[in-house]
């Protein structure tokens, strides 16, 4: 092989190699613009639907839009608020959460998180709200005002302890059934859950604050008939956008099947 031929050779290589070079270079280049611009639009399409649900939020308080002034709280029976822990340390915001609900005519709210925050601060709330716990009313309704916030506390301690002794009790009920396959159904459940006192009402409408979008741990045998909604951030929380979540359940057909 002659000094030419490898000289050749090399320059070659060299051509190959640089063109591979400048060919990796312009596609990582691409794809990093490609990423800047997707993530641009992005962030220019969640601020347009920042700014759309504000502007809506703030015309639906201000009354711009007849429709919700004709709001029927009473389609809204039971209400169930899940907060994310860590944002239910917010109790400020909280108590601003519930004075905007009785404002609007809800009288009925259950009120979760999983850690059971809101339980600890109940006291607060209800001297806050000027409330009464949905215990204390079961027991004596006559010191109930018309319009005053009823109020019930829950967390995910009281699902797992309501699970534990529903089948505490159905199985010291059915423990001696001489050998035959017991089918716990439905209906067998909830009496046992209501025995154990944790059933509950159904919420009508379960509304979800935090960044998740699922329910978080509420008592899923609570939920059978629940529409459930979430409403973004608990600090980013809007007076309009509550109005407008309980508006539409409130003129949603519901079809029951049996």
């Amino acid at each position: 092989m002659t000094s030419q031929t490898v000289h050749h050779r090399l320059m070659d290589f060299r051509e190959r190699y640089l063109r591979s070079y400048w060919m990796t270079k312009v596609t990582r280049f691409a794809a990093i613009l490609l990423w800047n611009i997707l993530h641009f639009l992005v962030t220019i399409w969640y601020w347009v639907n920042d700014v759309y649900y504000t502007l809506e939020s703030y015309l639906i308080t201000c009354g711009f839009f007849k429709k919700y002034r004709y709001l029927d709280p009473s389609k809204v029976k039971y209400l169930a608020i899940v907060i994310e822990s860590e944002e239910a340390y917010q109790i400020s915001e909280v108590i601003e959460l519930l004075h905007w609900v009785t404002a609007i005519g809800v009288k009925h709210v259950c009120l979760y998180d999983m850690e059971g925050v809101l339980k600890e601060s109940q006291e607060t709330i209800i001297d806050e709200c000027n409330a009464r716990p949905r215990k204390a009313v079961e027991t004596d309704e006559a010191v109930l005002k018309p319009s005053q916030l009823i109020l019930e506390f829950i967390s995910v301690s009281d699902g797992k302890e309501g699970v534990v002794k529903a089948a505490n009790l159905l199985f010291s009920k059915y423990k001696d059934g001489n050998g035959d396959k017991t089918k716990f159904t439905e209906p067998i459940i909830d009496e046992a859950l209501q025995l154990v006192g944790c059933s509950g009402p159904e919420p009508d409408l379960l509304l979800i604050y935090g960044p998740a979008r699922c329910h978080l741990g509420f008592p899923p045998w609570r939920l059978s008939y629940t529409e459930i909604v979430h409403m973004g951030n608990l600090k980013s929380k809007k007076y309009g956008s509550l109005i407008k979540a309980i508006y539409r359940f409130t003129t949603v057909r519901q079809n029951y099947g049996t």
